[in-house]
């Protein structure tokens, strides 16, 4: 099985050397103590947690699993031990109010750490991971006795959090939630009903269980308009031990991250308390989803990440045929497979989308640090300045790192060939567990509908297209006369174009075909990815040259590295984009005209 260890030279290229974190946390009301030596030791120790506790857990608690007997879930071997070590370095409340039992440095740090765990072992991560969305909601939503009671126990880890939207009868359509809160007399409500595919639902590395749950008032409006939010604890504080009438029902079986107890979860009559207004459930709960889905968005980076790891190793040492251009390892009966170029193919699309990836999430960090900074410093306008920003990469990164995370993970099997199907190299169970990425949080055809249809059409007018693709045109305009550069600055001078043009073309047709949004979403979200991908590569690629001529942190073999893989993901993964920004603008007719009667698979 692939034997994590942490790409910190990658993380610290980015940091200090592209994005130049240390003058970005400058500007920050809480980034006084993120100083580089402080985040150098964030990353170092993080990393040994990660290496030498969290990942070695990932093979054996896939193979175990959560279990549920008599009531109650219990996580596989090593997890509760791993989360009482991560608990006891306070690593829970790395990003949140020092108030509340947090550290306070910026959001970025809470998200880096969260890369490196998710890249160890991603159903260990979704424990502490979950309780970030409750965390948040009450730090933004609920009263200050709220989270006095609350909140401080989340920070310091000892108490867990989810998030219960979903329900049997609906999944993102939550307008059709059923369950019901009824108002008591001292201002609590009982609430009754029933959530599915509730990640860390119920387990055993908590004494106990917050969770933030929809539900509906008896005079509520229908539809989403009608929802309201709710804090629901497994037990009441104080009252631990004692039932409040939350149970897990069922643990899913699924087809991976296996050690995650996904949970159905029970609300017979339990009492919950109201946070937010009434039947402003969803805005609430949303508040905090941008971030929420990076976190998603993260997981295609990871996957990528890991199967690399896994398939670089193997494909160096097992041999296979000669290379087509004359022996390689003459002392051998066969060359080294890395020596064949479908291998390095497959190698370099994962070390493009990992690095790319990683690149594209760093990046959008620092749009959530100064979105934070908004509510730190109690300008809202800032906040939804920074918020709309980060609101239009969200879909983009959810649903294209996804997407690409996924095919990494399947080429860490194609590598391994016939080896990556048996379960002992650890290959296939990567590729399981990235297969959910595209699913949870919103498909990828939601996010392609959010993209196209909310924040592009909707909600800017194409502006934030404009704003974003100008970066391009600015890297285009300063390097076209670099020789090193003009190729890639060529380039994204055309995709800020072609981007700006799809999205009018676009804009246009569907003011007379409103089928057209749906039938050009995932297209255009791709395209997008790509091009975006495209310009984080061309930046590292340019820092890369730079560093090279006038001295780096990292070595010359590592820029080297870089110019390279930019050079491939421009010559042989770019050019995907065409397709996709052919198919977003085809008439709708190809895909509406057949009739639901003749999709039947009957002769």
């Amino acid at each position: 099985m692939p034997q994590y260890k942490a790409p910190v030279r990658d993380m610290r290229f980015l940091m200090n050397e592209v994005f130049d974190f240390e003058s970005h946390y400058k500007t920050l009301p809480n980034g006084d103590e993120a100083t580089p030596d402080m985040v150098e030791a964030i990353i170092g120790e993080m990393a040994k947690l990660c290496e030498n506790t969290i990942g070695p857990l990932y093979q054996s608690g896939d193979e175990e699993g959560c279990k549920l007997e008599n009531g109650v879930v219990t996580t596989p071997k090593g997890f509760k031990e791993a989360y009482s070590e991560y608990v006891a370095g306070g690593w829970q409340g790395l990003s949140h109010p020092v108030e509340y039992g947090g550290q306070g440095l910026p959001m970025s740090l809470g998200l880096i750490k969260q890369e490196l765990m998710g890249t160890a072992n991603w159903s260990f991560a979704m424990y502490p991971g979950l309780s970030l969305g409750a965390m948040n909601t009450i730090l933004m939503h609920g009263t200050e006795d709220q989270k006095q009671t609350y909140l401080t126990p989340l920070t310091e880890g000892v108490w867990g959090g989810t998030m219960c939207l979903t329900e049997p009868q609906c999944g993102t359509d939550l307008g059709q939630v059923k369950t019901k809160a009824e108002p008591l007399e001292d201002g609590s409500y009982k609430v009754t009903g029933t959530k599915i595919f509730i990640s860390s639902g119920d387990h055993d590395l908590t004494e106990n269980v917050v969770h933030i749950v929809l539900a509906r008032l008896p005079d509520a409006p229908k539809g989403t308009r009608g929802i309201s939010l709710f804090i629901i604890p497994k037990y009441l504080p104080g009252k631990i031990g004692e039932s409040n009438g939350v149970s897990c029902g069922a643990l899913e079986k699924k087809m991976g991250i296996k050690a995650s107890a996904t949970s159905v979860m029970n609300f017979d009559e339990a009492v919950g308390f109201l946070i937010g207004p009434p039947n402003q459930g969803l805005e609430c709960m949303f508040t905090f989803m941008n971030s929420a889905r990076i976190g998603t968005a993260m997981q295609g980076v990871c996957h990528a990440e890991l199967s690399y790891q896994g398939a670089l190793p193997y494909a160096k040492e097992r041999k296979s045929m000669r290379a087509l251009s004359g022996k390689k390892e003459p002392e051998s009966v066969a060359d080294a497979i890395i020596n064949h170029g479908d291998v390095r193919r497959m190698l370099l699309t994962q070390k493009a989308i990992a690095e790319g990836g990683r690149a594209m999430l760093y990046f959008t960090a620092q749009y959530a640090d100064n979105m934070i900074s908004g509510l730190l410093e109690d300008d809202m306008k800032k906040y939804d300045h920074w918020d709309d920003k980060l609101g239009f990469l969200t879909p983009i990164l959810k649903g294209f790192l996804t997407e690409m995370g996924l095919e990494a993970a399947n080429l860490g099997m194609q590598v391994f060939g016939g080896h990556g199907y048996i379960k002992e190299h650890g290959m296939e169970q990567i590729a399981r567990d990235a297969r959910i990425s595209t699913l949870y949080e919103g498909t990828t055809g939601i996010q392609a509908l959010d993209l196209l249809g909310r924040k592009v059409l909707l909600g800017s007018r194409g502006k934030c297209v404009r704003e974003f693709s100008q970066r391009l045109v600015d890297f285009g305009t300063k390097n076209l006369t670099n020789n090193k550069l003009r190729p890639f600055a060529w380039k994204l001078l055309k995709l800020a174009a072609q981007w700006n043009y799809l999205t009018t073309r676009i804009m246009l047709s569907a003011a007379k075909d409103r089928e057209m949004v749906g039938t050009a979403s995932y297209d255009y979200l791709m395209f997008s990815g790509f091009t975006t991908m495209a310009y984080f590569w061309a930046l590292q690629a340019a820092v890369a040259y730079d560093k090279l001529e006038n001295g780096g942190n990292e070595s010359k073999e590592f820029y080297q590295a870089k110019i390279a893989t930019a050079e491939f993901y421009f010559e042989r993964l770019l050019p995907r984009a065409k397709g996709h920004a052919e198919g977003c603008v085809k008439p709708t007719k190809s895909i509406m005209q057949l009739p639901i009667d003749l999709f039947s698979s009957e002769g």
